[in-house]
């Protein structure tokens, strides 16, 4: 709707210079804006104020002139009548729009006819777009910080789909250097505890069930002679099993989640391919890696970042830096125009770094952007508590998924901003009731396909599902015209959400459009003894149950069909 009332805006102006009233043809950068306050109509736009330097013309004299030429467009133009019911001026030059009731009718028409595809946007103009995401080290269960980052960067993915760009959804998998070596020193260890010898197991290795398991199992397909060989090779043997074990495992969780990923992306191949080496030559020949006290150091803080930061250390390793440096260009060579990175809270220290090498490679700061998820705290009935859990030391995703389903764990790591601490409750999330977010917005999606239901039974409708509106001008209660301006906002709103990065923006219109729904059922019957105005109100209803399902299929959670 608000291009339309663009249009008219344009419109007018065009034709004010035309006639001589207005003096310039230039049209300034303006906003048309839905005002906060219902009284001061359905849109505003700040044109006369913006046009006060180009036209030489107090604001209110340009406004003056604006509603004149609005109401003569009126005239002629009978979709401008059929839209407008009025315009009015407010303030030092506000133009105001009031609507009329026919004109939001032409929505429902169109949430019917598109289906699915209402809300997509051609925004992304099919911009190439990787968002990386998750890519926790393969060496322990995903813990509840991952559930919140897969949700947001797999709904991100979805979202920037929705919108036009060409996005391809990635987990860099971390199975090179040190982490994988204590990994399988960790399960060697403990392996020689079951074997019955006596170790003290270092605060450095990684602890919980999980790790004595994969002992275990590695003893039982070895044999007990297996700790009788070679130590460096059997704690290689150990990080390799161990490893692959753990991604399987990481994998399975993130499918039980709904997550899946268009490629699993190997650090170990950026060294077997010799891209982190070909990268350091790469730098190293234009001066942008230098070495000093035995150690190779990239001059990040040419590039803003608070120090130089090292790439090999003077003992010849590798930092994680340098695969990441080489990564981040292997993306690039791919195609991608834009690179998005989902990000735990504690890495916010290395976004200047990676930045500088995207810099330093030719590209644009503006191609890569990270998400810094924040942290999660978990709640039972309002209080803080510390879930009994096989992974030692932190809640696993697993866990959260088992408790409370995929659908409410995913809906509610998405209630809130993602820069934003989110409290997480158990009890509240497994609640069947308007307090649970996700029961709340679900419970529409059915409640509209038992009603459609009982209208076929009934003989009113011939199928459940249908694509054209009937008797729409029949809608015209102050909470049916309400649910069709929140229905049209739908693409707004996913394009917000796609240029801010934001997915909790579609959560706040979910629950919007389901309190407009439930407020509207609860003082009006859909299924009325006037044919007529019932089929209009499904028309409606339907209309609303497709949003909902349009939108809670972008956050990854499911429409169902009853509950």
């Amino acid at each position: 709707m608000k291009h339309k009332i663009r249009k008219i805006v344009l419109d007018a102006a065009q034709k004010g210079f035309e006639n001589g009233v207005l003096p310039s043809s230039q049209i300034p950068e303006m906003e048309i804006e839905e005002p906060r306050i219902s009284s001061h109509g359905d849109f505003s736009t700040n044109f006369a104020m913006v046009s006060a330097g180009i036209q030489k013309m107090p604001p209110r004299k340009i406004a003056q002139t604006m509603v004149q030429l609005i109401e003569t467009l009126g005239k002629t133009s009978e979709e401008t009548a059929s839209l407008i019911e009025k315009v009015e001026i407010a303030g030092p030059g506000f133009i105001n729009f009031f609507l009329s009731k026919e004109a939001w009718h032409p929505v429902v028409d169109r949430i019917l006819e598109q289906d699915k595809k209402y809300g997509a946007s051609d925004m992304g103009k099919n911009e190439k777009v990787q968002v990386e995401f998750v890519s926790a080290n393969p060496t322990g269960p995903l813990h509840v910080g991952h559930g919140r980052g897969a949700a947001v960067g797999d709904s991100v993915g979805n979202i920037l789909g929705f919108a036009g760009f060409d996005v391809q959804k990635e987990y860099y998998i971390n199975d090179s250097g040190r982490q994988i070596r204590t990994l399988g020193t960790s399960v060697w260890l403990r392996l020689l505890q079951k074997s019955g010898k006596e170790i003290e197991f270092p605060d450095d290795c990684y602890k919980g069930d999980y790790i004595k398991e994969l002992a275990c199992e590695i003893l039982e397909k070895e044999g007990k002679g297996f700790v009788q060989g070679d130590e460096k090779e059997a704690i290689a043997l150990c990080a390799k099993f161990a490893a692959k074990k753990i991604l399987k495992g990481i994998k399975e969780d993130l499918s039980s989640f709904g997550v899946t990923f268009d490629q699993w992306f190997s650090e170990q191949s950026l060294y077997d391919s010799g891209r982190v080496q070909k990268a350091i030559d790469d730098f190293t020949s234009k001066d942008l890696i230098y070495k000093e006290d035995g150690a190779l150091w990239f001059r990040t803080q040419d590039f803003g970042d608070e120090k130089n930061r090292v790439v090999v250390r003077n003992n010849g390793l590798t930092t994680y830096f340098a695969s990441d440096i080489a990564y981040h260009m292997e993306k690039y060579d791919r195609g991608f125009d834009k690179v998005i990175d989902v990000w735990g809270a504690d890495h916010h220290g290395y976004i200047k770094r990676i930045d500088a090498s995207v810099v330093a490679q030719g590209k644009k700061s503006s191609q890569f952007e990270v998400i810094l998820v924040q942290l999660v705290n978990l709640l039972r009935g309002g209080k803080p508590f510390q879930m009994s859990t096989r992974a030692g030391e932190f809640v696993t995703l697993k866990d959260i998924v088992d408790e409370v389903g995929k659908d409410a764990a995913r809906f509610m790591f998405l209630s809130r901003s993602y820069d934003s601490g989110l409290d997480f409750d158990l009890e509240l999330a497994k609640q069947k009731n308007s307090n649970n977010p996700v029961y709340y917005v679900q419970y529409v999606h059915a409640r509209i396909t038992g009603i459609l239901l009982k209208a076929k039974q009934e003989n009113i409708i011939q199928s459940i599902d249908f694509n054209k509106g009937k008797n729409l001008n029949l809608l015209t209660t102050v909470e049916e015209i309400n649910l069709i301006k929140i229905l049209d906002t739908f693409k707004a709103n996913v394009e917000k959400s796609a240029q801010t990065l934001h997915p909790h923006i579609i959560f706040t219109y979910l629950m919007t459009l389901a309190s407009a729904f439930h407020g509207y059922y609860n003082k009006h019957k859909v299924i009325t003894e006037n044919r007529r105005q019932t089929l209009a109100r499904l028309s409606l209803v339907l209309g609303v149950k497709k949003v909902i399902r349009n939108g809670l299929a972008l956050l990854g959670v499911n429409a169902p069909e009853r509950m």
